[in-house]
């Protein structure tokens, strides 16, 4: 086990003895990284976060390293079921959590737009009130003045409630309110990478899924990037996967499998997961979608 980097100390506990077990595995196996990548078809990037618990594998995945080391596929399958529940639920308080994280950085981020408290006036002396009356008036006069003249300026600028004249938050001021590693949110997702954007990983879920033949597809969606994008795994070169919006223009994106089983498409930015619908198409001819419930 040496070859192998120490685990997250936070990983859950039954993540990490699923992920000891593959390593054991492949260990048995006898087997590098990049043999098992070739065994088993999924590539040597994606066998590295498996085994360092970074991502949860696809079921087909451990089927394929059960098969490529003379194991039983249906004990880990049995603890791959197990596992994805596990990771699931943490997926789930994740999503709360960085929810919550996210709203209170963005509420500390737009502070710095809000408008400065005003200073407490100096309290006058007693005697000097009735001395200083005359300047006091005439000061008064003078701060009248000043501000019917700007809003005679505003009002000479367009300045009649129109929102557009007043700054929003900036790019840089929404990007502080971002967790470390998520690039983008909402519609700066949309078309692409969740992984290249943090936006995977633990930052995302499985909404849905579902069997098409002999392909597993599944609708992934991650709160804190206000998105979703469709997985399939265990699929043959040529099959197709699609993510669309339900209903609406119809907004899509669409990947393809190549030489490795498993391909994800770009991201679509929703609202919630039940916008939108994730579908495959085999070079066999079925067809079929995982959506989850729109309520």
């Amino acid at each position: 086990m040496a070859r192998w980097r120490p685990l997250a100390e936070d990983l859950d506990p039954r993540v990490r003895e699923f992920t000891e077990q593959l390593r054991r595995q492949v260990d048995r196996g006898g087997l590098s990284v990049a043999a098992l990548a070739e065994a088993t078809g999924y590539s040597r990037s994606s066998w590295e976060r498996y085994l360092d618990g970074r991502l949860l594998p696809p079921r087909y995945a451990v089927v394929a390293l059960a098969e490529a080391t003379g194991a039983d596929p249906a004990h880990f399958t049995t603890m791959w079921e197990v596992t994805e529940r596990v990771w699931s639920r943490a997926e789930g308080r994740h999503d709360v959590t960085m929810e919550a994280l996210r709203i209170a950085e963005a509420r500390a981020a737009l502070g710095e737009f809000g408008p400065a408290p005003a200073a407490a006036p100096s309290p006058v002396p007693a005697a000097a009130r009735g001395v200083r009356r005359r300047p006091v008036v005439l000061f008064v006069v003078g701060v009248v003045a000043v501000v019917l003249a700007a809003a005679g300026a505003t009002a000479l600028t367009g300045g009649d409630g129109d929102d557009r004249a007043r700054p929003g938050p900036s790019r840089s001021a929404r990007a502080a309110a971002l967790p470390a590693g998520v690039k983008c949110t909402g519609q700066e997702c949309t078309g692409k990478d969740p992984e290249g954007m943090g936006c995977g990983g633990g930052n995302a879920r499985t909404a849905a899924a579902a069997w098409v033949g002999g392909a597993y597809v599944e609708m992934r969606y991650s709160r804190v990037c206000a998105a979703v994008w469709a997985r399939i795994s265990a699929g043959a070169p040529g099959d197709t996967v699609s993510v669309t919006e339900a209903g609406g223009d119809g907004r899509s994106q669409r990947s393809r499998i190549g030489r490795d089983p498993a391909a994800y498409t770009s991201m679509l930015a929703v609202r919630t997961p039940g916008a939108a619908r994730a579908c495959a198409t085999l070079t066999t001819g079925p067809h079929g979608c995982a959506a989850p419930p729109s309520g």
